[in-house]
Parts: structure tokens; C-alpha cells; sequence
């Protein structure tokens, strides 16, 4: 599987494949055309509890994981829909938040290739 993630804010590429927000809250500031998004997946972002102990502190990186990997167990049906989609073309995973290495869309794609089905 080929598996990106993109900020929100960043410019869409032709080699994106197929996009997936997989924020819960939409991006600020940003339409539905400047996004360009093909799905969104708010079901897989982090509980909002999670998100606001999680805080984006790259202290708690480890375990934020650990507590998002169990959350995303809750869901395997949108995990499948996302793994086939990731054996028939590029997925780019799209967020709004600032740290793209310590991102929900980060430990998203870390699930995936540890779970491929």
C-alpha cells in the first residue's frame, strides 16, 4: 500500500491518488474546492477526549498511539474500506494539524501498515 499524508493547507498533487480527511472537525478556513477531498472519514479521527489530552504534545506521542490504535480497532469496517482502497491506488490521509510527524494522519498510517488485513 501507498500511503501519504498531506496537511489540509497544502497544495493538491496530481500524484495524491485518492484523498481522505480524516480529521473530525473540518479544516478552518478552507471550502470543499480548495480541500478537494474524495471521502471523509471522521469516524477514524481520535475520539475528541483523546484529541484534547493528546494536545499535540509530542511528550505523550507513545502513548496518544497506543490509546488512538485502540480506539481504531472500534472500526474495522472503515479500516477495511481504507485498506482496499490502499491496494487499488494511492491514498493520501489529510489533516489540519501542524505537525505532520506527530499527526492523528501519521499514527493513522502507522495502523495501516501494521494492519494490512
Amino acid at each position: 500500500m501507498d500511503i501519504k499524508i498531506r496537511r489540509a493547507y497544502d497544495c493538491v498533487t496530481s500524484s495524491d491518488g485518492y484523498r481522505v480527511l480524516v480529521d473530525r472537525i473540518w479544516p478552518r478556513g478552507l471550502s470543499k474546492k480548495e480541500l478537494r477531498i474524495d471521502c471523509w472519514m471522521k469516524d477514524l479521527a481520535p475520539s475528541t477526549p483523546l484529541r484534547k489530552w493528546y494536545g499535540h504534545d509530542p511528550k505523550k506521542w507513545k502513548q496518544f498511539k497506543k490509546r488512538y490504535f485502540g480506539e481504531l480497532a472500534d472500526h474495522p469496517d472503515l479500516i477495511d474500506e481504507l485498506i482496499a482502497l490502499g491496494q487499488k491506488s494511492v491514498i493520501t490521509l489529510v489533516f489540519a494539524a501542524k505537525d505532520q510527524e506527530h499527526s492523528n494522519a501519521a499514527a493513522l498510517r502507522d495502523y495501516l501498515i501494521q494492519n494490512p488485513a
